[in-house]
């Protein structure tokens, strides 16, 4: 079991770092934020085996919290240690700021300056991360990360402001960092490395961060999903809908309907094509078609049915059973005309796939019946 403390556990990055530790049974967990006791810090330090250091200012009323609450924290808990004799690994959140004559970044620089004081007096492990802009779930608009500001805003239908749509910035995901740190857990600390890196890092224009974010907002319209072999697309995306206001998790869709019963897209993709879904009547048949090149998947999940076939050139019919007690994938080759039939009492559900988006201009559907009797 290895005692863990956390610093800045409220945080955006310490409340992604604490979700994940506390999934783990071989650590025993202390927390520590501002509003604490600091009493509760020091119960920490004196059990910890390994110490995130997470706690910091990024957006004070004055210059001088920078100081207070990034070097000078740092500076208590180094000397803490060393008055305790107390050798744990610390994992310390920098900023590449800390290059920067900024007030922040001279914060930053003198809580690295104030590890590696501690380290060169104690031996103690020491692992600095320099990050760039952090993105993913909990963190705060105006606050954070532009990427929370826009998604926050974007989902609520707000205005944004960009200064220069062609600045490009870089940017790290939670996960991957939630990854990197819990490493140290699972390896022997290097007591001659001190300085790490995230190795997934995503580079992007602000106007076109911006543009992604509106398209992953539009999907409830469109229905398409973006291309999600892209990782930073991927990793937005999901940023994106933990922004949702907590009213609007559910939407629409738009029911074609007739005597037949309904039908709806549920989710397309320039890559994969599209889900849809229907209701049929008792009795009555949907199809009688066949593609070139399309292909589909049919599977029905309530009621009972029959799929047909008949290869074009071809006089046989082949006949499939269908139940949603018995739930089967039934795969709709190009060249055969198809249709299913509502055979029970009761409506049927069926689930469908097709390789493409359909396309009203080049609809690759020919329109042939199965039963040519």
């Amino acid at each position: 079991m290895k005692h863990v403390l956390v610093t800045g556990s409220a945080g955006f990055v310490g409340k992604n770092l604490v979700a994940a530790l506390r999934r783990r049974e071989d650590v025993s967990l202390s927390t520590f934020d501002i509003e604490d006791d600091k009493n509760e810090l020091k119960k920490g330090l004196l059990n910890a085996d390994v110490i995130y250091h997470l706690a910091g200012v990024n957006r004070p009323k004055t210059n001088d919290e920078f100081s207070k609450g990034n070097a000078g924290l740092t500076e208590e808990i180094a000397a803490f240690l060393e008055k305790n004799n107390r050798q744990p690994v610390i994992i310390l959140a920098s900023s590449i700021q800390a290059d920067l004559e900024n007030p922040y970044g001279q914060s930053k620089k003198a809580a690295e300056d104030a590890l590696f004081s501690y380290h060169g007096l104690t031996g103690a492990p020491i692992c600095i991360y320099r990050f760039p802009n952090l993105f993913g779930k909990w963190s705060q608009p105006n606050y954070n990360t532009v990427v929370a500001t826009f998604c926050h805003n974007i989902a609520r239908g707000l205005e944004i402001t960009i200064s220069d749509p062609n600045h490009e910035v870089e940017f790290v995901y939670i996960d991957d960092v939630v990854q990197a740190f819990l490493a140290h857990l699972d390896s022997k600390p290097n007591q001659d490395r001190h300085w790490y890196t995230i190795s997934r890092v995503f580079r992007v224009t602000l106007g076109d961060l911006a543009a992604r974010i509106r398209t992953l907002h539009e999907i409830r319209k469109t229905l398409v999903v973006p291309d999600l072999s892209d990782d930073f697309m991927k990793c937005l995306h999901a940023t994106y809908l933990s922004f949702l206001p907590e009213d609007d998790f559910a939407y629409p869709v738009k029911l074609n309907t007739d005597d037949r019963g309904w039908l709806f897209e549920l989710i397309k993709s320039e890559q994969f094509g599209q889900i849809f879904v229907s209701k049929t009547m008792p009795g009555i048949t949907r199809g009688d078609h066949f593609h070139d090149t399309k292909l589909e998947k049919f599977c029905v999940i309530q009621g009972e049915g029959v799929i047909r076939f008949r290869q074009i050139e071809s006089e046989e019919i082949l006949e499939y059973p269908v139940d949603g007690n018995d739930i089967k994938i039934a795969d709709i080759p190009p060249g055969y005309t198809h249709s299913i039939e509502n055979t029970g009492e009761e409506e049927m559900i069926c689930l469908f796939w097709a390789n493409q988006i359909f396309n009203p201009e080049s609809p690759d559907t020919y329109f042939v019946p199965v039963k040519t009797t």
